[in-house]
């Protein structure tokens, strides 16, 4: 069959001659196997490409995540130190605090604690004062009750004692063993000795307790310390400590309320009293009179007319109030003037006694 007179541009002419050419077929096919190819392999390096870019975002990702991390990590060690140097910090500061806590306690606390507990003491101290001032007073407002309640009787009687206790003769006393008067033992009778009044060791005698005649000399009357003769009969003889124009004579004798015994039996009774002059000396009689013990103190007037001075005086006892042992003297005064006294008439109501 003659071939057709046509152009190789013409598509019929083409497809007529692949249809009638096998080769052309086999080229088309590898070219569209090649483009197959091509496509798969495009495709291939497209999926890889989107593989590595993703692999790529994954890893930068990771990066990223680790930078993060690791600023993170960063801080949190920061912070971490910070924690620590705080913890440090307050450690140090628990240990060394209660130190200075106690210093400045002992600084700041304990000088005024000290001051309170001074002032506190001083409280203390200035109560208990008040209290026993107000207890004396409750004391001395209690007497002071009692006295107003008192009878006229007894503020009187409370007065006379006061008096005696004062010593209320008011009279120079010139037989004062202080002032130089004695005792002039050869016109004095002995003094009794007592069993009850020696010491003894071994009957040996140690000592005698017995007081001796000066004592009536001495203003200290209390039980005991008097001067005891034997009997109710005796006599004292006192050397004045000068010559004196004489006008009265104190005996004073305890008061039975204090009597160890709770009588007066060995108070003297009846009395005669001597002025001495001259030498040898002769006895001018001044006056017998009474004690009586219930008065304790008694002052006798002495008949010395026409007045004369006398540098002794003898006290005769002729008896006492019932003791038949033994008589006490507790304390003899001689009063009188050392000048003349003007001359008065002066009568003695006692009768002279032997």
């Amino acid at each position: 069959m003659p071939r057709s007179s046509r152009s190789p541009g013409d598509p019929g002419a083409l497809l007529e001659d692949v249809a009638h050419n096998p080769r052309p077929r086999r080229i088309a096919q590898r070219g569209r196997n090649t483009s197959r190819m091509a496509e798969d392999t495009s495709s291939n390096m497209t999926w890889f490409t989107c593989f590595a870019c993703s692999l790529k975002t994954q890893a930068q990702q990771f990066l990223f995540n680790t930078h993060r991390c690791k600023l993170l990590c960063q801080k949190l060690m920061e912070k971490t130190g910070i924690l620590l140097l705080c913890a440090f910090g307050f450690w140090m500061v628990s240990i060394h605090l209660p130190s200075k806590m106690k210093v400045w306690q002992d600084d700041s606390i304990n000088g005024p604690l000290q001051s309170l507990r001074l002032y506190q003491e001083k409280v203390r101290h200035h109560s208990g004062e008040i209290q026993d001032l107000r207890g004396s007073m409750n004391l001395l407002i209690a007497k002071l009750q009692e006295m107003e309640a008192m009878s006229d009787e007894q503020k009187m009687a409370q007065k006379i004692m006061k008096m005696i206790h004062g010593d209320y003769i008011e009279k120079p006393d010139f037989a004062l063993k202080s002032t130089g008067a004695s005792i002039d033992f050869e016109h004095t009778s002995a003094t009794y000795n007592h069993e009850k009044a020696h010491s003894y060791w071994n009957w040996i005698q140690l000592w005698n307790y017995a007081q001796p005649p000066d004592v009536i000399l001495e203003p200290n009357v209390t039980p005991g310390n008097c001067w005891a003769f034997e009997g109710d009969r005796g006599q004292v003889t006192i050397q004045l400590a000068q010559k004196v124009y004489l006008s009265n004579l104190t005996l004073q004798h305890i008061p039975k309320t204090i009597s160890l015994s709770g009588s007066l039996d060995t108070a003297p009774k009846d009395l005669v009293i001597y002025g001495m002059e001259g030498s040898p000396k002769e006895e001018v009689f001044l006056g017998a009179f009474q004690f009586q013990p219930e008065n304790i103190i008694q002052m006798f007037p002495l008949q010395n007319q026409p007045a004369l001075a006398f540098g002794a005086v003898k006290v005769k006892i002729s008896s006492n109030w019932g003791n038949s042992a033994f008589t006490c003297l507790y304390r003899v005064r001689v009063h009188g003037s050392v000048a003349p006294p003007r001359e008065q008439p002066h009568q003695n109501p006692y009768p002279e006694r032997d």
